[in-house]
C-alpha cells in the first residue's frame, strides 16, 4: 500500500472516530473492556504510521461528553486505561517527536488524570513532529459554544471589537487551535454518522467510513483510506475550471 501512496496528496490532518470496540469484543465472547484494551494497541499502531509518514496533525476521538452515560463499571475501566496508556507511551511519543494535545473539559478529569496530561503536554510542548490531539470528554457543540463564551468575555472586557471577529479568530479559540483544518475524517465500526466530533473544523473534509471494528483496523487499512483521499477532487464549494 505504501507504494500506491501520493505523498503530495496526504492529509495534512487526520481524524479517526475509532467505534466498534464493544461490538469487536461481544462477536468473540469477550468482555467490552478486552475490545478498549486492544483498541489502545491499534491507537499506538496508526500513531506510529503518522509519525512515518509524517503527518501534520492526527487527532482522535478517545471519549465524548456523552460517554459519561455509559455503566460506571465501563467509564472506571477507561478512565483506568486512559491514564494508564499516558504513562507508558509519554516516553516512546517524545522519542518520536510526536506533540501531544487533549482536547475537551480536561478539567472534569480526576486530579490524577488532569496532572498525567499535563506532565505529557509540558514534556512534548516543543516537539515538531505530528500534533497528536485527543479529544477526551469532547464535544464539538460544546467546543464551539465555550469558543463562543471566550470571545464574548474579550468584547466585553473591550479587547475585542465585534467587526473583529471572523472565521480566523473564531479557529483560534477552538481546541485545535494550533491544528490546520481536517482534511479526512476516518470512522471505524460501521456507523455512518460524525458523533458531534469536530464539527467546525471538518467543515471540507473527506469522509472514509469502513465496517472494521476499531481493534481491528490495521495500518494497511489506514494508507489505504490515505490512498482514496490523494484520489479524490477537492473544490471547497467552487467549480473545476475547464
Amino acid at each position: 500500500m505504501y507504494s500506491q501512496l501520493d505523498r503530495n496528496r496526504l492529509p495534512r490532518h487526520a481524524a479517526i472516530i475509532m467505534d466498534g470496540n464493544g461490538r469487536w469484543a461481544g462477536a468473540l465472547g469477550l468482555l467490552r473492556s478486552a475490545g478498549h484494551t486492544a483498541g489502545v494497541k491499534t491507537l499506538k499502531k496508526i500513531l506510529q504510521t503518522a509519525v512515518d509518514l509524517e503527518l501534520e496533525a492526527l487527532t482522535v476521538y478517545a471519549f465524548s461528553t456523552e460517554n459519561w452515560k455509559r455503566p460506571l463499571a465501563e467509564v472506571d475501566f477507561l478512565m483506568h486505561l486512559f491514564s494508564e496508556y499516558l504513562e507508558k507511551e509519554k516516553r516512546e511519543m517524545h522519542e518520536n517527536n510526536v506533540r501531544i494535545r487533549f482536547l475537551g473539559r480536561t478539567e472534569e478529569f480526576s486530579p490524577l488524570i488532569q496532572s498525567q496530561i499535563r506532565d505529557a503536554e509540558q514534556l512534548m510542548q516543543n516537539n515538531t513532529g505530528v500534533k497528536f490531539n485527543i479529544a477526551a470528554n469532547y464535544g464539538g457543540q460544546d467546543e464551539i459554544v465555550r469558543a463562543a463564551k471566550k470571545i464574548a468575555a474579550r468584547v466585553l472586557d473591550g479587547e475585542l471589537a465585534l467587526d473583529q471577529i471572523d472565521d480566523k479568530l473564531f479557529e483560534s479559540e477552538l481546541d485545535t487551535g494550533e491544528s490546520p483544518p481536517v482534511d479526512l475524517v476516518i470512522r471505524t465500526g460501521g456507523d455512518l454518522r460524525v458523533s458531534n466530533f469536530l464539527l467546525w473544523q471538518s467543515a471540507y473534509a473527506e469522509f472514509w467510513f469502513t465496517q472494521t471494528n476499531w481493534p481491528e483496523f490495521s495500518p494497511e487499512e489506514f494508507i489505504a483510506a490515505l490512498v482514496d483521499f490523494g484520489k479524490r477532487e477537492r473544490r471547497f464549494g467552487a467549480i473545476k475550471s475547464t
